[in-house]
């Protein structure tokens, strides 16, 4: 046999064995003779580098050192998924698809895995590239430090689409945890918290050679691309597991939302058999063209709910409650707490929200009080034990001047929370607001983060993002912990932000309110600032989604002489606050003030394009038909009642060659 053949063969002889071994749990040979056959592979590639293949099973070591993460943008979306904490969200939930959704609907069941998201790229059969979630619209290039887990296969097997993402979690099984633990208390190193973080740490690691020491596994749960000929979630999880992924056995299909009941009920009781942490059940719709015609709001699928199981609670001692000031001047309660353990955690500190909860539990320095993670994330309060407090204990007096810069608290009509009305002289509003520009889903600023935004505050370098434009190296280089290089990143960063288009920089100017989805539903309005700061009141409130509360704030934020200097100030700086003439030159107000639903299949341009092409020309997209319908853009396949309404209300009923036909 010659070297080449020889090369491959022991190849494809390490991908089964790693297969057998980390995908099906079932190893046809010794871990000796793996490592001889894989030191006699790299034996061979050593001497004849000419038949390298950076998916070799001898690649899978590590080695590689990143020292700036790449972020990429992903090519299909990942959406977060909407939460359930009871039996009947989950049957309001099943209610709402079948007022869109005709015929038989299935449900998928997959456990909900505790780990860090990632989307990997295959194409012709080879991991291309491995990106983290980030904020959904783009992630990290993680590649180098994806390839040393086992569990995710380099090279395919079988019948795969030429180009496709797949979708998972990044865990740590908490055998591996319990052992990497016993390890460091070994060298006399801390122990880490729990295995969700340091699985999620581990992705960032610079040495992919230590992620290659840790006993990471990737579980696959979900498929994006085009034309992969798949036409079920749960053909989704089949097919995976025949291309070489690992899928764990555990997922299954349902016929109603009572056998999904009890596939929950199962779970609550025996989550704690499984190797991995899991806290949760994912349901889906499992066909994909019902979750195609289901859609998706601003954030998650609606064809998927996470059902989340009970979070852990325990009690511990409340030693005090402080006040923190955020970025738009909103007053936080923190309650101080004696460390307790919860959900894998230590947990200090838990937010008491505002003034209405403290006085609703009756919450008071020296109690003991229950503490639970909200959807075992944040820490909160729950209640107090009243049997163990203090009999001369006082109630919570709510602070009435901001703690940072004395000003009396304000609390408008109809609010929860108290601010600080002193927006340009209290210190964390100036830093946060600073903090909140250069974010990852605003300006994303490389070379800035949170701690230097500080620094150079309380240096007096800036006192606003509009600041920032003036900064030069030079003025820079004394802050503490900052190099030449450091320096020149950070300037260069501020540079590259004046190519960040409208909406995001219309998100970074922290107007109360205006979250990302606002922004985008501005910008695309307005056109450009000059027109969002003319803007009344009434004309906004006007538009679809702006309610009273946004128009007031937008309206409130532009009578605000400094705003709107440093309006100006990033004009004359270069900053992009209009929508740019390319992206112009897609939109049209062809079909404003109508409202479409799109049903069916369609052989021309896809639902999503579909939908794409209604809203860059100024219409509306709706999931069901009401008497505010104007056209049902009917596809192959569409179910016969969402016809039936449209006819018995009158709405224009078009083919996908008639609607294009509009737009021309």
């Amino acid at each position: 046999m010659d070297v080449e053949k020889k090369i491959q063969s022991l190849r494809e002889e390490l991908q089964q064995h790693n297969y057998n071994y980390y995908v099906l749990d079932r190893p046809q040979i010794s871990d000796y003779e793996f490592d001889m056959k894989l030191q006699e592979l790299k034996e061979l590639e050593e001497k004849h580098p000419e038949f390298y293949d950076e998916n070799s099973p001898t690649q899978r070591v590590g080695g590689a050192i990143t020292k700036n993460f790449e972020t990429v943008v992903h090519e299909h979306r990942m959406y977060s998924l909407s939460n359930s904490y009871s039996k009947e969200e989950l049957k309001d939930w099943e209610k709402r698809i079948r007022k869109i959704v005709e015929g038989k609907v299935q449900y998928v069941c997959e456990l909900k895995y505790d780990g860090a998201s990632i989307s990997l790229t295959y194409e012709n059969g080879r991991l291309k590239r491995a990106l983290t979630r980030g904020d959904g619209f783009q992630g990290d290039d993680v590649t180098n430090n994806i390839r040393t887990i086992r569990s995710v296969p380099l090279k395919l097997k079988g019948d795969y689409p030429a180009k496709f993402d797949i979708r998972g979690e990044i865990i740590l099984p908490y055998e591996g945890f319990a052992k990497m633990n016993a390890e460091r208390v070994d060298l006399g190193e801390e122990p880490y918290a729990n295995p969700r973080n340091t699985a999620s740490g581990s992705l960032k690691l610079q040495d992919s050679a230590e992620v290659a020491k840790r006993p990471l596994e990737c579980l696959l749960y979900s498929i994006a691309g085009n034309d992969t000929g798949i036409t079920t979630q749960f053909e989704v999880l089949e097919k995976a597991r025949e291309w070489g992924f690992k899928v764990p056995e555990e997922s299954e299909l349902k016929d109603s939302i009572e056998e999904v009941l009890q596939y929950i009920n199962y779970w609550d009781e025996h989550r704690h058999d499984m190797p991995y942490e899991t806290d949760g059940v994912v349901v889906k719709v499992n066909n994909i063209h019902q979750q195609e015609e289901l859609g998706h709001t601003a954030k998650s699928p609606r064809w998927a709910m996470a059902y989340k199981f009970k979070a852990e609670q325990e009690s511990t001692k409340l030693k005090k409650i402080t006040f923190q000031v955020g970025r738009t001047g909103a007053i936080t309660p923190v309650a101080n707490l004696e460390p307790v353990q919860l959900a894998g955690t230590i947990v200090k500190r838990a937010s008491l929200h505002n003034a209405d909860q403290i006085e609703k539990l009756d919450v008071r320095e020296g109690d003991t009080v229950f503490v639970e993670k909200g959807g075992e994330i944040i820490p909160k309060i729950v209640g107090v034990d009243f049997t163990k407090r203090d009999q001369d204990s006082e109630p919570t007096q709510y602070i009435t001047h901001c703690p940072e810069c004395g000003a009396q608290l304000v609390r408008n009509k109809g609010e929860a929370q108290h601010y600080c009305p002193n927006t340009n002289g209290c210190p964390p509003q100036i830093t946060g607001r600073i903090q909140h520009y250069i974010s990852r889903k605003a300006m994303d600023i490389e070379g800035l983060g949170g701690e230097t935004v500080a620094l150079l505050v309380n240096n007096e370098l800036i006192g606003n993002y509009a600041d920032l434009y003036t900064l030069k190296k030079e003025d820079v280089l004394p802050l503490e912990r900052m190099a030449e290089k450091s320096a020149e990143n950070l300037i260069s960063g501020i540079e590259k932000s004046k190519e960040v288009p409208f909406e995001r920089v219309l998100f970074a100017l922290g107007i109360r309110y205006v979250g990302e989805t606002v922004a985008k539903k501005l910008a695309k309005h307005f056109k450009n600032i000059d027109a969002l700061m003319a803007a009344s009141e009434e004309e906004l409130i006007n538009l679809d989604e702006i309610g009273e509360r946004i128009a007031w704030s937008v309206v409130d934020f532009f009578k605000n002489e400094e705003n709107r200097e440093n309006v100006e100030r990033l004009k004359e700086y270069g900053i992009q606050l209009e929508i740019s003439a390319e992206k112009l030159a897609n939109q049209t107000n062809k079909l404003e003030g109508n409202t479409f639903v799109i049903s069916g299949v369609f052989e021309k341009v896809s639902r999503n394009e579909l939908k794409k092409l209604i809203e860059d020309n100024g219409g509306k997209v709706s999931s069901s038909i009401s008497s505010k319908t104007n056209y049902l853009v009917a596809g192959d396949n569409m179910g016969p009642s969402k016809l039936a309404k449209a006819e018995k209300l009158g709405t224009n009923i078009i083919s996908e060659d008639d609607f294009l036909e509009m737009l021309n």
